[in-house]
């Protein structure tokens, strides 16, 4: 082996040993011990749990922070950060919500421990939590925690996948981000809950792909509900319909969504191209059958979401308040 090549496996090696240890930062049970005799994870779960009665769609609004939190420059919390141009301006997270039940969070975990608890990390814990209310206890997992938060949000470095995009396109963006195909496939499925907006899909009613009729593989009786909730042309941003078209499951954390997508009934586009696809068929076949493995595979699924891009050791801050950063 000559010197140059020598050269490069070693800075591989190190750059890894280097990925490795600031990703073994993040471990199950990170805050046991550092908050006195007050158990961090249960201080969130409470003021998740004590929202729960009266908002029963906090975990559509907390699985798409976190998606849109970590999706972008990584799990650092900053879509929390306020700003003109902040991550918050970005079209895509104009409609985000559940900023108050972290704020809630922050409050009452910095009453127990300040200056201990990091935003990035009560985002995760949260929304495991409004997972597990809506979904069981089969749908509960663990989570690691340790991160750090960031200290720059920029509107411009939001680019997160479209309703529309392909699942090839799909894909390779979630392998750039170091997640897997089956995690594409699997955390799609958290549109088993919340809602869409008309403007997101109003196209494969009336007009799809400028043809002047509905998208073909949406079912016709579909078509026709959405229709009247979502006349044509309608640009009003408070008109919404429920991703899961089921009432007894619109708010429920299970594999109805792979079921809907099966019979043409998914509302984005992306969500039917799944059931459609040659490279994803099979896997929405087997958790469409399989409740458990859906709910095991999506916990899964969510660690590795929340291990994207961290901050952790001096890479950031433990932020005071999760809407600003620290004075200097």
């Amino acid at each position: 082996m000559n010197n140059n090549v020598l050269l490069v496996v070693i800075v591989g090696l190190v750059s890894m040993l280097n990925f490795e240890a600031c990703y073994a930062q993040l471990k199950i049970g990170f805050y046991d011990g550092k908050c006195g005799n007050q158990d961090v994870e249960s201080i969130v779960n409470s003021v998740v749990t004590g929202s729960f009665p009266t908002e029963r769609s906090i975990a559509a609004a907390l699985l798409r922070m976190q998606f849109h939190d970590c999706f972008v420059t990584g799990c650092d919390a900053s879509l929390l950060l306020d700003g003109d141009s902040s991550e918050k301006k970005a079209g895509a997270n104009l409609n985000v919500r559940g900023y108050n039940l972290i704020d809630e969070a922050k409050t009452a975990v910095e009453q127990a421990c300040p200056g201990i608890v990091s935003c990035s990390d009560i985002i995760i814990m949260a929304t495991r939590d409004a997972v597990a209310l809506s979904g069981g206890s089969a749908a509960r997992y663990e989570v690691e925690t340790g991160r750090r938060d960031g200290i720059i949000s920029r509107a411009t470095d939001v680019d997160l996948p479209g309703p529309g995009i392909s699942v090839s396109s799909a894909i390779n963006q979630f392998v750039n981000k170091g997640l897997t195909a089956t995690d594409m496939v699997v955390l799609l499925g958290g549109h088993t809950v919340g809602i869409a907006h008309c403007n997101f899909f109003q196209d494969r009613l009336w007009n799809f792909d400028n043809t002047g009729s509905a998208d073909p593989s949406m079912d016709p009786a579909l078509v026709e509900t959405l229709k009247l909730q979502c006349p044509e042309g309608t640009n009003d941003e408070s008109v919404t319909v429920n991703l899961d078209q089921s009432p007894s499951s619109s708010n429920i954390v299970d594999n109805s969504f792979y079921q809907a997508i099966r019979s043409s009934r998914g509302i984005l586009e992306i969500d039917q191209k799944l059931a459609l696809d040659p490279s994803t068929t099979d896997a929405v076949a087997t958790l469409a059958n399989d409740g458990f493995r859906f709910l095991n595979l999506f916990g899964k699924s969510m660690v590795n979401l929340g291990g994207i891009g961290v901050l952790t050791g001096t890479d950031g801050q433990i932020r005071l308040r999760c809407n600003s950063v620290n004075a200097n």
